[in-house]
């Protein structure tokens, strides 16, 4: 019997064009069902299983074992540093990192005072101001970033951003990109080396059958 490889998905909008990549590399059904509450599907014939987890939790179950394969956003992986190997870029889920503020205060005087930044990225975001030399004040969010600079609790804000659309709705306007973001092949090192064969089978298939052409920038 082959080994199976336990690959852990982000529940959410990155799920559907995750499970359609497996399906096109021979891993099992495109579709999961949508009422069904399991949060472990197992496709012996393919020999994979799936974690259904949070978005935030995919690194982790990867870097403790949990585990051998996981699919988590590029800022994700910024964000939270984990000690896990990125051997993919998926290109799918693209997306971008972006410094947001209201339209028509985007250059305010802050020569005595730090900037107040709302985001769910407090890593990413200081690390961007301090390699620009700005003080900054980071206020942690957990949804409804936009609303930050509206309401006053924010001047910045750092988000992912598609489209725009929201921003433009709620009047913001972006000031900077931080880094391009995409979904990623992240692996456990020890599953790299003890099951080798069949997780760098894995990798080889992904890599054939996601999009071809990339629109996005690697990340440094």
């Amino acid at each position: 019997m082959s080994e199976t490889v336990t690959v852990a998905l982000s529940k959410g909008k990155l799920l559907a064009p995750t499970l359609a990549l497996f399906h096109r590399a021979g891993y099992g059904a495109k579709d999961l069902p949508s009422n069904d509450r399991r949060l472990v599907f197992e496709f012996p014939q393919f020999g994979v299983t799936f974690l259904m987890v949070r978005p935030s939790d995919v690194p982790t179950y990867v870097e403790y074992g949990a585990a051998d394969v996981g699919v988590a956003g590029k800022d994700l992986l910024l964000e939270q540093n984990r000690d896990v190997y990125e051997p993919l870029d998926l290109r799918i889920g693209a997306c971008r990192i972006a410094v947001a503020a209201l339209k028509g205060r985007e250059f305010p005087n802050r020569l005595s005072s730090k900037l107040r930044v709302a985001t769910k990225y407090p890593n990413i975001t200081e690390r961007f101001f301090n390699q620009q030399g700005i003080p900054v004040e980071i206020i942690k969010l957990y949804g409804s970033i936009e609303l930050a600079p509206v309401v006053g609790l924010a001047e910045r804000i750092v988000d992912l951003v598609s489209s725009g659309r929201t921003l433009r709705a709620n009047n913001l306007i972006e000031t900077d990109v931080i880094a391009w973001s995409s979904a990623r092949l992240i692996v456990n090192r020890a599953s790299l080396k003890m099951k080798h064969t069949v997780v760098t089978t894995m990798i080889n298939r992904l890599r054939e059958s996601r999009p071809r052409a990339s629109v996005l920038r690697e990340l440094e």
